[in-house]
This record gives structure tokens, C-alpha cells and sequence, in this order.
């Protein structure tokens, strides 16, 4: 996309139609400054504002001040009307919807669910491969259908939350994404610092790699969604290179010959907790995908938006699940690589490259460094979830709750480096339990309940009096929550549902998914009949 001149924030504002504004009841009391300049060619890459609130505290008027002067992003969680959107979708815009996606999951970090289908589950590499990517498009599909919610609306992705939680329950879903993206922050730069430290012959430390990561994220996520989408259309490019290398130099030792431990419903249990496992890898980015799309125009086409999304995490983290899986049989037959592997991943990723000497450093350095283009993501969506816990919090301009993210996450991977693993298995449980009960809420809000009732009013994000009530919602999710407790296998605990199958099994997604569901139908119908909304 071309770059262009965007009209300036101190443009003379355009008066609104007062009875226009009384219609729509537009809460958030926007000032349209004109657009008459913005050419045909208006490029989504710049995210520039503008439309600006009518009252602005010194933190807001230096950010958007700052967007003038640099065009780093000023918009948080504020809703992108159609003057802010581009004129028309073109396939280049597609494309760059798979590029996202594609960029930010062709990472090491989507090698951890490979690794423990061997390491942990007991699979054979065989089906550790075939299993993986089935599950990783079933998490993908997810998170495409909640992407679509950004061109049709103009919000971010838990601003839409708000539309089947409720004003105050919706923020209960907002607190475990920033877990959840914190999280992914946390074991993005630590993998990244271990795999530094590893080249460098332990010569840099873990920390100092860790803090390295941490700060050329910040400073790409600081300049929000135009440098972000540029960046992301290319970060691929190098991955693959080297992946394709790993190929190559790692192939041979990957062992074909492992067979499945268990046996029986022990092996079935086995092989569906690991498929749910890689499914929460790609379902965690659902409560994130469309904070990058609100730049789209309405007249996005929704089954492409799902199609691209869906395909550009499923492709990605399918190689990488195939790439950990290989990678995870070698460890079991190969002491160099199990002897690595007792260090660290990136200890195992660079012994991987070893017989390439200087080169396979290179190589995993690469890798290591490309593990920005996913934690930049996480990053921002952390930084818009922050504004959603409160009012006070929304008056922070994102930029300075991306540098509270960066920090927080920063600060626990240098605390927690020794236990990479146990809180990364920890996070996934959060993210597939929580997200797929968040996911189905609002596909069943949409199917049953919001085509009948004349659809969504976009205009409302912002008012609690005309949003739901959110009390279905909420029991449904607890009740959710409960029976993904009861359902659930973990290191930490396991569920007396899931020990109901050889030595455990994870059934907290469907368990909890189907709970919550059955709850929410009829409360939800009684909620409409007696609140009205």
C-alpha cells in the first residue's frame, strides 16, 4: 500500500447533526475532524486518528501530538468509524491478513506443543504430526470467526466481548487476556533469550537476551498498527529460510521409528488431550484478532477475513508443531540433543544447527530474533486490554500501558527463566479452557439470539445502559469454568472427569464449552424477556 499524507489532527472540526448525534447516542461525544483531503488511496498502514474525543487530559494530547510528529498510533480501545477506514478491500488487503498471522505464529514459541506430543504425551512422532495441525485448525477457526468482528464493527476485538458479557462481566475476559498475552511475552523473549545465550556460548547471559527481545519489541510496538502491519508482511521471509535449513541439517535425526507408549484408552486419551493442547495455541489469539482489522472497511468480506485468518495461523503453527515433533524424537534417541534439551529449548535449537558451525548459529539467531514478530502482537493486544479495565485506565493513551506490559512481562521472564515449560503448560490451560467458552458464548449470542433481535448496534460500545446486562453470560461462564475444572488434566491437578479415561485425560474445553452453553440459552432468553437487552 502507498503511503500518504494524512489529514492533520489540527484540522478545523466538522459540527455533528445534532439529531444524528441524538439518534446514534454517540456516548463517547467524537468530534469528526475532516476527512474532505484523504485521497482514494487512504492507507490502512498509517492507524492514524481521526476522529478525536472533544476532551483530552495532558497524557492524550502528548500522544496525539506524538502521532503527528512520528505517526505512532494515538488510538486505544476508541471505536474506528467509517471516516478512519479505508475506501475499498483490495486482494493485497487479504493477503495481508494472512501475512499477520503467518508472520506471527511461524515462531519458536509454537515449537513447545511439537516438543510435548513426544515429551509429554507419549506419542510417536507419526502422531504427534497428524494429530497437531488438525488440532491447531480447530483452534484456528476460532480465532477466525472472532477476526471478522473488526471490519463489521470498527472495535476491538474485547470491546465486541461487551456485546454478549456485558459491560462489567466482559472484563472478567479482559484480565485473563492480559495473562494470557502477557504470558506469551514472557516465554517470546525468554526463548529468545535462551537461544542468544546458548550462541554465545553462554558468554551473554539468558537475562541480557531476554532484555534484548524485550526491547526491540517495545520499540516496534510502541509505533502501533502501521509499523506493525509492515512488519508483519515481511517477517516470515527470513523464518522460513532457516526453518528450511533446520530441515536439512535436523531431518536426518528426526525419529520415525518412536511408537506410541501407551496403550488402549490410555493411547486415546493420550492423543485427545494433545490435540486439545495444540488447539489452545492457536484459540489463545482469539480474544486479539480483530484489534488488527478495525482499519478494514464494513464491507470487508467476513468469509474471506475468516478464511485468511484461519489459514495464516493454521499453516504456521502447523509447521512449527511439525518441526517440535520431529525435533521431540530426537531427544529421545540422540543424547546431544537430549543433553541440550535438559539446558533449554534454545540450548536443543542450537545444538540442532550444530554441524553447520558458525552458519547454524546464525541460523538460530535469526530464529531467536524472530520471535519479536509474535510477541509484538500480544503486545499491543495487552496494551488495549489495560484500557478496558476502567474508565482511568482508558484515559492512558496505549503507548504508556505498552511500555506497563513490556515491563511486567520483562520483570517475570528474568524472575522465572528456570521454569520456562511449567508456566508455559500452565498458560495454555488458560487460554483453550477461557477462550472457547468465550468463543462459543458469542457464536451462540450471534446465531440465536442477535439475528432475531435486528443485529448489532456498533454505535453503543461504550454505553452500559444499552449494552447487555451480561448476568447469562456470566453464569454461563462460571458454570463453564467449572466444568472445565472437573474436566481438566494437568501437571498441577487433575479433574475427577478426567480421570475417568486411562491415566487422565483433558476434557476441560469440550466439558466446559458444553456447560456453559447449555446455561446460557435459557438464561440469556429469560435476560431478553424480562431486561430487555
Amino acid at each position: 500500500m502507498s503511503d500518504i499524507t494524512r489529514t492533520s489532527i489540527s484540522s478545523a472540526p466538522v459540527k455533528h447533526d445534532r439529531k444524528a448525534e441524538k439518534d446514534t447516542k454517540a456516548l463517547d461525544n467524537e468530534k469528526a475532524i475532516s476527512v474532505s483531503s484523504r485521497p482514494s488511496s487512504w492507507d490502512l498502514e498509517h492507524g492514524t486518528t481521526e476522529v478525536l474525543p472533544t476532551k483530552l487530559n495532558p497524557l492524550q494530547r502528548f500522544a496525539y501530538r506524538l502521532e503527528e510528529v512520528s505517526g505512532m498510533e494515538a488510538r486505544g480501545i476508541e471505536r474506528v468509524v467509517e471516516a478512519d477506514r479505508k475506501l475499498a478491500m483490495t486482494w493485497d488487503d487479504y493477503v495481508q491478513m494472512f501475512s499477520i498471522w503467518f508472520s506471527a505464529n511461524l515462531t519458536l514459541n509454537n515449537l513447545i506443543p511439537g516438543l510435548l506430543g513426544p515429551l509429554l504425551f507419549g506419542l510417536s512422532m507419526k502422531e504427534a504430526m497428524v494429530i497437531g495441525p488438525f488440532g491447531s485448525f480447530f483452534g484456528a477457526a476460532c480465532s477466525g470467526y472472532t477476526s471478522t468482528f473488526g471490519p463489521m464493527s470498527g472495535n476491538r476485538t474485547l470491546v465486541t466481548a461487551r456485546y454478549t458479557m456485558g459491560w462489567w462481566p466482559s472484563r472478567l475476559c479482559v484480565l485473563l487476556n492480559i495473562v494470557i498475552m502477557v504470558g506469551y511475552g514472557l516465554v517470546d523473549i525468554l526463548a529468545a533469550g535462551q537461544i542468544l545465550s546458548a550462541v554465545n556460548g553462554a558468554g551473554l547471559s539468558i537475562i541480557t537476551g531476554t532484555v534484548v527481545s524485550a526491547v526491540i519489541s517495545l520499540a516496534i510496538v510502541l509505533f502501533g498498527i502501521g509499523v506493525f502491519h509492515k512488519y508483519e508482511r515481511y517477517a516470515w521471509m527470513p523464518q522460513l529460510a532457516v526453518l528450511f535449513v533446520l530441515a536439512g541439517v535436523a531431518g536426518p535425526s528426526f525419529d520415525a521409528t518412536t511408537v506410541t507408549e501407551a496403550t488402549g484408552p490410555a493411547a486415546a486419551a493420550d492423543r485427545m488431550s494433545y490435540f486439545w493442547l495444540c488447539a489452545s495455541s492457536a484459540i489463545a489469539w482469539s480474544p486479539a484478532t480483530a484489534d488488527f482489522y478495525v482499519y478494514f472497511p464494513a464491507t470487508t468480506k467476513r468469509w474471506m477475513t475468516w478464511l485468511c485468518t484461519t489459514v495464516g495461523l493454521t499453516l504456521s503453527i502447523s509447521i512449527m508443531v511439525l518441526f517440535g515433533a520431529g525435533l521431540g524424537s530426537g531427544v529421545l534417541s540422540k543424547q546431544s540433543w537430549s543433553d541440550a534439551y535438559n539446558v533449554s529449548m534454545g540450548a536443543l535449537i542450537v545444538e540442532s544447527y550444530a554441524p553447520l558451525g558458525a552458519f547454524g548459529h546464525f541460523c538460530a539467531v535469526v530464529l531467536a530474533l524472530g520471535l519479536i514478530s509474535n510477541n509484538v502482537p500480544s503486545t499491543y493486544s495487552a496494551a488495549l486490554s489495560f484500557q478496558l479495565l476502567g474508565r482511568w485506565c482508558e484515559q492512558i493513551p496505549r503507548i504508556f500501558w505498552t511500555v506497563v506490559a513490556t515491563v511486567i512481562y520483562t520483570v517475570c521472564a528474568c524472575v522465572g527463566k528456570d521454569v520456562l515449560f511449567v508456566v508455559f503448560q500452565n498458560f495454555l490451560a488458560l487460554m483453550g479452557y477461557w477462550t472457547l467458552i468465550w468463543v462459543t458464548l458469542t457464536l451462540v449470542e450471534e446465531l440465536l439470539f442477535r439475528r432475531r433481535g435486528g443485529g448489532y448496534d456498533w454505535t453503543v460500545w461504550h454505553d452500559k445502559k444499552r449494552l447487555p446486562i451480561g448476568l447469562a453470560a456470566l453464569v454461563a461462564f462460571l458454570v463453564g469454568w467449572v466444568g472445565a475444572v472437573l474436566g481438566m488434566w494437568q501437571t498441577y491437578f487433575t479433574g475427577p472427569l478426567a480421570k475417568l479415561v486411562g491415566e487422565g485425560i483433558d476434557l476441560g474445553m469440550p466439558v466446559g464449552t458444553s456447560w456453559a452453553v447449555l446455561v446460557f440459552i435459557p438464561l440469556r432468553w429469560l435476560e431478553l424477556k424480562y431486561v430487555g437487552r
